[in-house]
Formats: structure tokens, sequence, C-alpha cells
């Protein structure tokens, strides 16, 4: 905790602002929520959301509430349902509706952020999730320590911390904890890596955790670099960016820019099918007429004259 501070000093302000900690009941969000309860004595708030998706989240709340009584943590409480929609996975769904109360419930209570209990697996898990599904180096840069979502700042301070650890200090202090039985489901990705991939990589590479933490980093400190180059060619273009001003730019470059644009400007990432489909429209877009029309997550990337334009959905 003091070395992420000392990192991201916002936390360490001496006024009484709060600083909330998310906090489910499990082994990662109650050695958070100790950490910080020491470091900012009197200033720190538990943050419980009840996603409403197994009978056990009762069970979590009324765990929650006991331990934060005992301790003298205030806590807020936020029930939301999560629900996927069809195509959308459940754990997205989850998450989604989760940062959203998170985000709320900081904000209404006037905190500096929330801080997250993500530890060194759960940033391996990430990493080899990413390249299961083929992903770009937004995907291998798996989890950041900080970031902002909904308005509000968000922090990682265990990221360098194996999960053993944590509950290895719980348990020899006697501090309750609960576990999520959904986190032993195998019919989600996650946790079929947690059950049979990071066993494995232990038995060949005893200590990986830090190296796929430092795999991580570096593709974070590409992917900045890319964004600075996407920041550079989108003041050339324009945003929406101009066809004619994308096409004199390598295809590579192009799909840079259109990607930034797409992420900074809508909040949408194009696959990688989508992007070079979009990329070759472009490539052929050299008549005043030539129409542009392709989906890209649940909106459209169009033709606007003589430049792009995305429209979501109605």
């Amino acid at each position: 905790m003091a070395a992420w501070c000392g990192r991201w000093a916002g936390f360490d302000t001496p006024h009484a602002t709060p600083v909330a900690v998310a906090f489910s009941g499990g082994a990662d969000s109650t050695a958070l929520l100790l950490a910080a309860h020491r470091r900012w004595p009197g200033r720190v708030m538990a943050l419980h959301v009840h996603h409403g998706l197994q009978a056990a989240g009762d069970r979590f709340e009324s765990h929650v509430r006991a331990f934060c009584a005992q301790h003298g943590i205030a806590l807020r409480v936020d029930r939301v349902q999560a629900g996927h929609a069809p195509g959308q996975s459940p754990e997205d769904a989850a998450r989604q509706a989760r940062y959203s109360a998170l985000a709320h419930m900081a904000a209404d209570a006037g905190a500096l952020g929330v801080l997250l209990g993500q530890h060194a697996d759960d940033q391996a898990e990430t990493v080899l999730l990413a390249l299961s599904r083929g992903a770009g180096l937004p995907g291998l840069s798996a989890m950041p320590e900080h970031f902002e979502r909904h308005g509000m700042v968000f922090g990682r301070p265990l990221l360098e911390l194996p999960a053993a650890t944590l509950r290895a200090g719980l348990q020899s202090a006697g501090h309750a904890f609960v576990d999520d039985p959904s986190n032993t489901d195998q019919r989600f990705t996650r946790n079929r890596i947690r059950a049979v991939l990071l066993p494995a990589w232990e038995a060949s590479f005893p200590g990986f955790r830090p190296m796929l933490a430092r795999s991580a980093a570096h593709a974070a400190q590409a992917q900045r670099l890319l964004d600075e180059l996407a920041a550079i060619d989108l003041a050339r273009t324009g945003t929406p960016p101009a066809i004619a001003a994308l096409r004199s730019l390598s295809r590579e470059r192009q799909g840079n820019a259109v990607r930034h644009w797409l992420r900074t400007s809508a909040g949408v990432a194009p696959s990688a099918a989508q992007l070079d489909e979009l990329l070759d429209q472009i490539a052929a877009c050299t008549t005043r007429g030539h129409r542009i029309h392709l989906k890209v997550a649940s909106g459209f990337v169009t033709r606007e004259g003589e430049r792009l334009h995305y429209a979501p959905p109605i």
C-alpha cells in the first residue's frame, strides 16, 4: 500500500476526504480494506455491490455488514441487477454493473477514489486470458494499477502480491472472509485458467507471476506510444478523421488512428476483422460517391461527406 501510494500520491492528501474500498467480503478485498483502514483511520469507507445473481449474495452482504460494524468502518451497499444482454458475457455484464455502482456510491460520498483488491494472480490470469483470445496490446497490457471510469478514479494497490500471501496474512491474524462459490465454477474461462493453467505454469516456471506482470507492463508502454502516435496522426486528419488524410498514412498507422478515434470518441473497439474490412473500404474510397457502412460494436462506421462517422445504436 505504501509503495502504491508513493506512485499515486493523491490518496495520501492530509485532509479528511474519504477513501473508498470495493469490499466483497472475500479474502482479497478484506486484506485491502484492513490495509486502507490502518493507513487512513477514520477516512475509509467500504462499498459493497450486491449483484443479485446468486443466493449466496445475501450471505455476503450480511458478512460485510457485520465485518464493517466490528471494525468501525463506514459502509454503503448498492443492489444492482447485473443480468447480461443477448450476446454479452455474464462476467462482462456483472463487471460493468459493479463499476457503475462503485463509481456512483463513491461520488455520492465525495470520495477521492475507489481501491480494488485485484492481486498478482488476477493479473496473471488476465494476461493468459488475453493471450488465449489473440488480444492486441490493450489486452496484453492487463490491468492498470490506476485508471478512471464513470468519472471516478480507481486504484489497484495489491497487483504485486500473490493471493496466497493475502490469505495467509488474514488467517494468521484471525480475520474472517467469505469464499465466492462461483470462483470455482469452471464453466467460466477465467476459473479454468485459475484451476488448470496457473498451477501448471507454477510447476514449470516457479515465481512466474512477476514475469507476466513485466510483460504486461511492456505491452502497456508500447500501447502508450501507439496512442501518442495516433494523437499526432489524428491532429493531421482531424476528428472525426478525413478519409483522404487517412489514405496518406500507412495502413498500420491508419488502423492505429482509427482504433484510437473509435475508442476515445465512442468508447468502442473494432475486432481485427472489422478493422481490416474498414481499412479495405477506406483504400477503395477514391470517388466522391463511394459509400462506407460497417458494423462496429453495436453501431456503424459510415461516411459523411469527406469524413468517417460513428453512428451509435438508436
